[in-house]
Formats: structure tokens, C-alpha cells, sequence
């Protein structure tokens, strides 16, 4: 997950006007149905056109249709995407790894632990990993033969994605480590390091050294200039992927209350929050939860800026051929945005009161990480170094 890392190193109004796609979808193929429209009022509250009302499911994707909580729920609505578009594709080795994601993040695979992470669990997991499969099927309907990603180079790439923070989880040999939320700067590499010990065990050895590299368009341990892939599609597939990375999180209906009370403690266990600085004493980068959302509306800004409209191209504008031209990801985005502003405005922070269930391996895994991330925070205050 690169917001994390990224952020370590780094009014209310109306519906926006609409933009029209770059492209246009190829003949025959369906759109997907029509999503409601949000009003905008920060509580989930949404209306369609003839004013009818439902709510945002916590758990449940930007168009309220699918709930990113289950697996099943999640590969069944990337069967509906990629059956029409690739309609020879074999779904047996994305079933085979839903159910060992499923296990392993349970904690029944052997050699690792199960998800104890309260911000990176399996919805954070799921949800980024259905959008990037729109985002795969929206890039496949807009292009010719000769441009289009193929169903082989879809697959590696949703699969890198299904396994994206594979890394946080802690192997039994980590016996040093007590939340996976400390190898926040290491993950995405230690999530290379899976797939390269998994795919060869379903059949997909060929395709170590594209996951391998493509996985860190979602992170910052490898520059961007190093990851080594030269296909302009493999290179699609990677903008893709860290797009969908960045999106599907920010769009979250819960993203400000995750932020607040559950990266932040993650920031902290992972050396984020209070980092060493050059001269060995302690910089104080977030101070609190409410502190990182005060910096959260320039992040967005800057990863929009320069990520997403950036260096990954603007690909989040692959969903608009799937929604008539709307993007719910992006208009997500802003009204979480625009609300925050409201908040930091009136400084009223009771109007965050959302909270959401976790789903990790654990029946409690936020007193856990409470407990853990007070003790940590101790130890720095304790200790001989000064705080910056």
C-alpha cells in the first residue's frame, strides 16, 4: 500500500460537472448498471434520480453494490467484468488464489500469522483489488486489438494486486516483530518476496518476474525509473495497479475515521509518526490521528497531482467508459475531501462518528493495537533522544 510510505515522505459544494471519457467503449460491450448519486453530506446518505434513498454500506464498494468485506462477493463481480470482456478466460487460478488469500489472511496457512494490521485488513485488500479490475476492463474496452492488455496480462495483474500487502503479515520466523504494521516500509518488497515463493505453486512460475516488478507501483522502495518492465502494457498494467491502490482507498466511506483512528496507529508501530531523524533524535511528523487528517487534504492533492494525474497518466479515467462517463472513485474522493475541510473549518471532529468493523484474523485487533502503539509511544517519550 503506498500511501503509507507516501505519506511518510511527504467546501462542501455541489456534484461536479461531469467529464466526458477520453474514449469511447468498443461495439458490444455492456455497461455496468447505473450507480446512484451521492449528495454529498458526509453521512453516506445517497439519492437516485427518481430521489430515492439508500445508504452506504461501511463495508460495501463505491456504488453500494458490492461488498468488499467477502471474497466471494468481491471474485464473483470480477467474474461479471472479465467473462464478457475476455470470454475465454480461465477463472480457476484467481479462485485458487482467493482462497488462499482468504486462508492466508485468516491465519491458516501454514508459516504465517493471520492480518493483525487495523487499517490494512482484508476489506482494504478486496476493495482495491475489485478496482483495479475495472480499471483492467475499462482499459481493455477502449482500445484495438494491438493496444489491448489480453486476458494472460490481466490475471498476473489483479493477482499482484490481490497479494499488494501480502506483506504485512508476519511469518512465524518474525518472531522479533509484534504488529505487521511494523514492516510498513519494507512491505511492499516482502510482498515481491511472496509472489515469487507462491506463483511457481499454482502453475504462474513465468510470472515471478512481471509481478515482481509491478508491484511497486504501489510503493516507494523502488524508484519508478528501476522497476524493470518495458512493455508499454506491462507498464499499463503497473499504472493501473498503483492507481487502484490509491483510489479505492480514498473513496472509502470510512477513509477519515481509518485514517484518523487506525493508519495513524499504524504510522506509529511503523516508525511513521515519530521517526528518527538524521541526527539520531525523534522528529514528531503526526502527532496525533487528528493531526494526520489536518495534512490529509494536501496529501490528496499531491497524489493527485503527481501520481495519479502524473506519473500513472491519469488512468483512473479507464472506470469512466463503465459509468457513462461518471467516475464514483474520484467523486468519492473529493466529497471525503470536501467534508474533511468542513470539519477542519468548524473543528467539530464529533461529525467523524463512524466505526466501521475491522477484518482481521483477531476477535479485537484495536485494543491490541492501542495497547501496543501507547507502549511504543512511551518508550520514544522515555528514551534519551530529543524530540524534534
Amino acid at each position: 500500500m503506498c500511501l503509507a510510505v507516501y505519506l511518510a515522505t511527504a467546501e462542501r459544494g455541489h456534484l461536479k460537472t461531469v467529464r466526458c471519457v477520453a474514449g469511447t467503449p468498443l461495439k458490444g460491450w455492456p455497461r455496468l448498471p447505473r450507480i446512484e448519486i451521492d449528495n454529498g453530506d458526509g453521512a453516506g446518505s445517497r439519492a437516485d434520480n427518481t430521489g430515492m434513498r439508500s445508504v452506504r454500506r461501511s463495508d460495501f464498494d463505491v456504488t453500494n453494490t458490492v461488498q468488499v468485506s467477502s471474497p466471494d462477493a468481491v471474485l464473483a463481480a470480477i467474474k461479471t467484468l472479465f467473462q464478457p470482456t475476455w470470454p475465454a478466460f480461465s477463472f480457476k487460478p484467481l479462485e485458487d488464489a482467493f482462497a488462499h488469500f482468504e486462508r492466508l489472511f485468516a491465519g491458516e496457512v501454514p508459516g504465517y500469522m493471520g492480518v493483525d494490521t487495523v487499517y490494512h485488513d482484508r476489506q482494504h485488500t478486496l476493495d482495491i483489488t475489485l478496482a483495479l479490475a475495472r480499471l483492467l476492463v475499462g482499459y481493455e474496452r477502449q482500445h484495438d486489438e494491438a493496444s489491448r492488455l489480453g486476458s494472460d496480462r490481466a490475471l498476473l495483474g489483479l493477482l499482484t494486486g490481490l497479494f499488494h500487502d501480502v506483506g504485512y503479515l508476519r511469518r512465524l520466523d518474525d518472531r522479533e516483530i509484534n504488529n505487521g504494521a511494523e514492516f510498513t516500509r519494507t512491505h511492499v518488497s516482502r510482498g515481491a518476496r511472496f509472489l515469487e515463493e507462491y506463483l511457481p505453486v499454482i502453475g504462474l512460475a513465468h510470472a515471478v518476474p512481471f509481478t515482481t516488478q509491478i508491484i511497486h507501483f504501489t510503493g516507494y522502495e523502488v524508484p519508478f525509473a528501476q522497476i524493470k518492465v518495458t512493455d508499454p502494457r506491462d507498464i499499463k498494467v503497473g499504472h493501473l495497479l498503483g492507481t487502484a491502490d490509491m483510489i479505492a482507498q480514498m473513496a472509502d466511506r470510512c477513509y477519515l475515521e481509518k485514517c484518523r483512528d487506525r493508519l495513524y496507529a499504524e504510522f506509529v508501530l511503523g516508525g511513521v509518526a515519530l521517526p528518527i531523524a538524521a541526527n539520531g533524535g525523534r522528529q514528531v511528523k503526526y502527532a496525533s490521528g487528528l493531526d494526520l487528517l489536518r495534512q490529509t487534504p494536501e496529501f490528496v492533492a499531491e497524489v493527485r497531482a503527481k501520481r495519479l494525474d502524473g506519473e500513472f497518466h491519469s488512468a483512473y479515467r479507464n472506470l469512466e467508459v463503465l459509468y457513462n462517463g461518471r467516475n464514483p472513485y474520484m467523486e468519492a474522493i473529493d466529497r471525503n475531501v470536501d467534508y474533511l475541510r468542513q470539519i477542519l473549518r468548524s473543528e467539530n471532529w464529533r461529525l467523524l462518528r463512524r466505526n466501521p468493523p475491522i477484518f482481521a484474523a483477531s476477535a479485537d485487533p484495536m485494543s491490541t493495537m492501542r495497547g501496543l502503539m501507547l507502549g511504543y509511544i512511551k518508550r520514544v517519550w522515555a528514551s534519551k533522544h530529543d524530540i524534534q
